[in-house]
Order: structure tokens, then sequence, then C-alpha cells
């Protein structure tokens, strides 16, 4: 057929969360965040961050699992199928892929073995580059 993409889905792009990314530059806590933006998967992903940075491990994967779910649904909302690119380099996609990496953290503080499987081929599949960009993200 003309025209049809023969690598697959095309990317997906997220809308851009401006209001969120404004209230965490201005310096407002994740869970203040987030209970104005309960949607936002970055909210969560920065409210999981947090709790995982204070070695509050279980709350860490709990907030992680919320923006999991928050951005599957921003996913599908964009027209994601359960599959295909979404590219770390759009930046609205990152609360997202931060989300997944997350819960992956998480999902190893706990010992879950085959969720950390499992989140590694999502967040492989979805960008190559996603883990060594969030590593790289969060050691700057």
């Amino acid at each position: 057929m003309i025209g049809e993409n023969l690598l697959g889905p095309e990317p997906t792009h997220l809308a851009p969360e401006p209001e969120v990314s404004a209230a965490l530059a201005a310096g407002r806590t994740p869970e203040e965040v987030v209970r104005a933006h309960p949607e936002s998967p970055l909210a969560w992903a920065e409210l999981a961050d947090e709790a995982a940075a204070a070695g509050r491990e279980i709350e860490a994967y709990a907030f992680a699992r919320v923006g999991y779910h928050r951005g599957l649904d921003a996913l599908r909302k964009s027209g994601w199928r359960g599959a295909g690119p979404v590219p770390w380099s759009h930046e609205p996609n990152r609360g997202v892929l931060r989300a997944l990496y997350a819960l992956r953290r998480g999902a190893a503080a706990i010992g879950e073995a085959s969720e950390v499987e499992r989140l590694t081929e999502f967040l492989t599949g979805a960008d190559p580059d996603a883990i060594a960009a969030i590593e790289a993200a969060a050691r700057s």
C-alpha cells in the first residue's frame, strides 16, 4: 500500500504539560503538584523519585505504579496501541518514561524480578536510549 509505514507504528508524541512543568520549576513539592494535577505521569514520577531518594521503597513503588497507569492512559489517548516508539527526545514523553523507569526501580527494590524484566523491555521498546537518558539526567 502506498504511503504505509513498513517500519512499524509512528512515534507517539504526548501533549506538553506546561502547568506541571511550571509548578515543578517554581519549587512546588511533588505532592502539591500531584494534588493539583493527579492525571500527570510526570508529577507521579517526581513523587516516586522523592520517595525513593528518602528510602521509602514501598511508597516509591506505589507512586510509580500510579504514574505508570496515568502514563498508559496518556499514551492511549494520544493514539498509542500498546507498542511502538515513545521517544525520549520529545520532552512531553519524559514523564511517562520516567514513571516506567521509577516503577522498574521500585520493582527491583522489592525483588519483583519479572516486573523489572517486563519494564526493561517496555522502556527499550519505547526508546532504546530511554534508560541511559533517564540515568544520565538523574546524575546531572
